[in-house]
């Protein structure tokens, strides 16, 4: 079910996420990609923003390279943490695998407690070029699954009613850039619809008394240069409501970035999460780092 949580945040950002320079075909070499067209890490592992996978492959790698990248996330809500860390290998431009552990910290709602969670995801580019031209105007398409499984279900998550430890989400996501933008800018926009039965994430387990099967869930990112190093944007992800006994929000962070190094991208962003278990009103910081190859 799509729900009421709105996007209202302030950009608080150092970041380096995944958009295109706009002298970025200046800053191509022979044998490597675009400046940035790996995208940083999001929090399952995908290549992509900061929360919803794009139709980008992780690393440098060109169409006859091997690239990758790795990552570790924490994100502060006032009643929680979340850490992510991981890594995902690009092959030739075309398909990515990537793997991640979530470990979620549950505060004062079970104290000294944590959930974790592992994710192995898999992606396909089919289709199309992410970076806008006269010859290609078609989005970068990819398909891609993440497979989850919950090794703390039966301490929490069962107990909340929901039914299995494991489960898949499948997305379909398109990616495009336009190099010379509004305003002689770089803008990026990302479109990705998931099939989930996840709760919150997967934290919470998969499925649940009021809802058990298949939710499509929309996920939108947004990204413009605002210098050839500064960008400013925003994401939002839609997420279904499985369980009775807490309302599950959407989530959405907003982002100013900052790519220090084609090979270092750090984020640090303002994060909306909403209802997390208990607690409502969860929000704060949002810090990542990854290196790419």
């Amino acid at each position: 079910m799509l729900r009421k949580h709105r996007l209202n945040l302030l950009v608080l950002t150092l970041a380096s996420i995944s958009s295109y320079a706009p002298h970025a075909a200046a800053d191509s070499i022979v044998g490597a990609r675009l400046l940035g067209t790996g995208g940083v890490t999001q929090l399952e592992g995908a290549a992509g923003g900061g929360l919803t996978p794009w139709a980008l492959i992780a690393g440098l790698g060109s169409e006859n390279e091997i690239g990758g990248s790795a990552f570790c996330t924490r994100v502060w809500p006032q009643d929680f943490m979340l850490t992510s860390c991981g890594a995902a290998v690009g092959f030739f431009n075309r398909v990515e695998v990537s793997y991640a552990r979530q470990q979620f910290e549950l505060g004062t709602t079970v104290p000294g407690k944590n959930i974790k969670l592992d994710i192995v995801g898999a992606k396909v580019r089919i289709i199309g070029d992410a970076v806008f031209s006269t010859d290609e105007w078609l989005p970068q398409i990819a398909i891609g699954a993440q497979y989850k499984h919950n090794r703390d279900y039966e301490f929490v998550p069962k107990l909340l009613g929901a039914k299995d430890d494991s489960s898949t989400d499948f997305y379909l996501a398109a990616t495009k850039a336009w190099l010379d933008g509004p305003l002689s800018r770089t803008v990026l926009i990302n479109a990705t619809l998931r099939a989930t039965k996840a709760n919150q994430l997967g934290l919470l387990g998969f499925g649940g008394d009021s809802k058990d099967g298949y939710s499509l869930a929309p996920e939108l990112s947004t990204a413009i240069f605002v210098t050839d190093t500064l960008i400013a944007g925003a994401e939002y992800r839609y997420k279904p409501d499985n369980l009775s006994v807490f309302e599950e929000d959407d989530f959405a962070d907003a982002f100013i970035g900052y790519l220090p190094h084609k090979s270092i991208a750090l984020v640090l962003a303002y994060a909306d999460l909403g209802t997390l278990a208990d607690k409502r009103q969860q929000h704060g910081a949002y810090l990542s780092v990854q290196a790419a190859f």
